[in-house]
């Protein structure tokens, strides 16, 4: 299986109210929500799914009411107003990598297999993980080990890297994982998913491209539209909870006129949907999953 979609039922249920309505995926895949989706729209219905990674357009749906483009999701308002439709009724964002990626070994995405330091989700960009590695400056990698994988020791981590680089290129990653081969057993698991984490996030520039697109989709939403967000990060969930109650990522929460909070989506629930026991059993990547669904005001 390409990828094994999390919490599929209560997403889909979550976001389409009408059948006769438009609606975006923006993380199409295997194309599991997709053809969830599908499924409960009527012939008037539309949907549109985006996904950058060209391995994900061989999954494509053959269905008059489905258009699947080949775009990062940052840039959903101008494809929605390519294809005509300025407004919608319903966003979901399945965030993270899929199966497919972390399975496929010289996609570099994963810690179990030796590959090539790649982590990239277009393979069509110019940065990797090997550029990153090996050519930013060591406050850079510092910051993004900080950032992105919330390691306590990035300034070390950063040091090792820097000085080990000029000797030898690090092109793999069994040759970064070879770096901190002094890490006690229990600490390595965890320490290699939050290293490989941050140099993927810097890659993918997931962060920026996240907010980008949760801007977007409440640009493009019909009033009482819906944006559903899946996340399996505390960083990504962090900036969807934030954004969903008050429209922003940083600073002070606006006021209306009144003095009252302007609110820009009221909370379908006021806590994050998360997996059961079963579904975790079934696909433990779905174990970190967070869904919220906002509707428009």
């Amino acid at each position: 299986m390409y990828h094994n979609p999390v919490l599929l039922k209560q997403s889909v249920d979550d976001l389409v109210t009408n059948p006769d309505g438009i609606y975006v995926d923006c993380t199409f895949g295997g194309g599991g929500h997709s053809r969830e989706i599908l499924s409960r729209l009527s012939e008037k219905g539309k949907l549109f799914s985006f996904d950058q990674d060209l391995d994900a357009l061989k999954n494509t749906i053959d269905d008059p009411r489905f258009t699947l483009v080949n775009q990062n999701f940052r840039f959903l308002e101008n494809s929605m107003l390519m294809y005509g439709f300025p407004q919608v009724d319903g966003v979901l964002a399945d965030l993270g990598v899929s199966s497919h990626q972390f399975d496929e070994a010289e996609r570099g995405f994963s810690t179990r297999n030796n590959a090539p330091l790649d982590m990239r989700m277009n393979v069509m960009q110019s940065l990797d993980a090997k550029k990153v590695i090996n050519e930013y400056e060591e406050t850079e990698l510092a910051d993004i080990f900080y950032y992105y994988g919330e390691l306590r020791e990035a300034r070390k981590l950063a040091r090792d890297i820097v000085h080990h680089r000029k000797t030898k290129i690090i092109n793999t990653t069994e040759d970064l994982k070879k770096l901190f081969s002094y890490l006690p057993p229990h600490k390595v698991n965890k320490f290699y998913a939050q290293l490989f984490q941050a140099i993927r996030i810097e890659v993918n520039q997931e962060l920026e491209a996240l907010k980008e697109m949760l801007v977007q989709a409440y640009n493009i939403l019909r009033p009482e539209g819906r944006l559903v967000v899946i996340s399996y990060h505390s960083l990504e969930d962090r900036l969807v909870k934030r954004f969903l109650k008050n429209g922003m990522f940083e600073g002070e929460q606006q006021r209306d006129i009144y003095g009252n909070y302007k609110k820009v989506f009221e909370l379908l629930k006021t806590k994050a949907v998360i997996p059961d026991d079963k579904e975790i059993e079934e696909n433990s990547r779905a174990r970190s999953a967070k869904m919220r669904t906002g509707i428009k005001v």
